[in-house]
């Protein structure tokens, strides 16, 4: 199978092309990505063929057709999704993720791509004060990240309807694991605790995240992109939620530092309280989440501070 991973050379996206060379070696993969802040092709090096460019630019899509010798899997995870950076800049996240969204169903469309794998997020639903949702939820997103995200879904939903678009949707919980880039969450406190300083949690800390460990992630994603009826979407949730001062608690734990260095910051604009899924759906194809995040917590401190030059943090 000829298959193109978009965002490939980021974080999900270089786990993904290695587990689909470990699960599937005799396909031949693509990667086209913008090569932005966030990504590094070392990381597929001799896994994939490297197409670079944007996925809204039309031409990027039939440069990667063309390495190929065609397409017949598409999995999107091409996007910009840090909330903070969609606060600052919504119409870049407009342009990748909407817009970008648009140009590779209708490529994928003038290509005849049998099968097109969207990957979303769970922040679609909104803040979720009770309970949780399924996959037929109304969106109610609370950022220009989640706003925009909610549009690509849109787009594929009426690609599907009107078109019979070959597609499928998974939306995943928040993902951690190594390799991801430092203004995320978890790697922003690791680092802060290994330096010794100030870890910042927004508001009160009690804003609430389910955790999904990456390589449960794309087990997911390749289970779906071979078994997934056409036109169905996943919800894909974490082993469980936590809120960010449990978080930091833990990986104060893991560097040995006080918990005096939690830092509590002026709350952003929208912020989701809280994200819950239910996974019924998934769990009916054998996808489960098992991995608690606290169990990837001592790696991604060692990963602090290799990348800080071995600083110690405070004893």
């Amino acid at each position: 199978m000829k298959v193109l991973v978009t965002g490939g050379c980021g974080f999900i996206g270089h786990h993904l092309v290695r587990a689909w060379a470990a699960h599937h070696p005799a396909d031949t993969v693509a990667v086209l990505d913008a090569l932005t802040y966030a990504a590094d092709p070392a990381r597929i090096a001799g896994l994939a063929h490297l197409v670079v460019g944007d996925v809204a630019d039309p031409t990027a899509f039939d440069r990667a057709a063309d390495a190929l010798g065609g397409i017949d899997l598409v999995v999107h995870l091409a996007a910009e999704s840090h909330v903070d950076r969609s606060l600052r800049d919504p119409a870049r996240f407009v342009h990748t993720n909407v817009l970008g969204t648009q140009v590779l169903i209708d490529r994928s469309r003038a290509h005849g791509v049998a099968r097109f794998l969207h990957v979303s997020t769970d922040e679609v639903y909104g803040s979720i004060a009770h309970g949780a949702v399924d996959e037929s939820a109304a969106f109610r997103p609370g950022s220009p990240y989640a706003a925009s995200k909610a549009g690509a879904d849109h787009l594929v939903a009426a690609a599907v309807r009107s078109f019979g678009f070959p597609a499928v949707v998974a939306r995943p919980a928040n993902v951690f694991g190594t390799g991801q880039y430092p203004e995320k969450l978890l790697p922003v406190l690791a680092r802060a605790a290994v330096r010794g300083a100030p870890l910042p949690l927004y508001g009160d800390g009690l804003h609430q995240r389910d955790w999904l460990a990456v390589e449960e992630l794309c087990s997911a994603l390749l289970c779906l992109a071979a078994r997934a009826p056409e036109g169905s979407v996943w919800n894909l949730p974490g082993a469980g939620a936590r809120t960010n001062l449990a978080l930091a608690e833990a990986v104060l734990a893991a560097a040995a530092a006080p918990r005096a260095l939690v830092a509590f910051v002026a709350d952003r604009p929208g912020h989701d309280r809280r994200y819950a899924m239910t996974g019924e759906a998934a769990a009916s194809l054998g996808i489960q989440a098992r991995t608690p995040v606290e169990v990837a917590i001592p790696a991604l401190v060692d990963e602090a501070r290799r990348s800080l030059g071995g600083a110690s943090g405070p004893s």
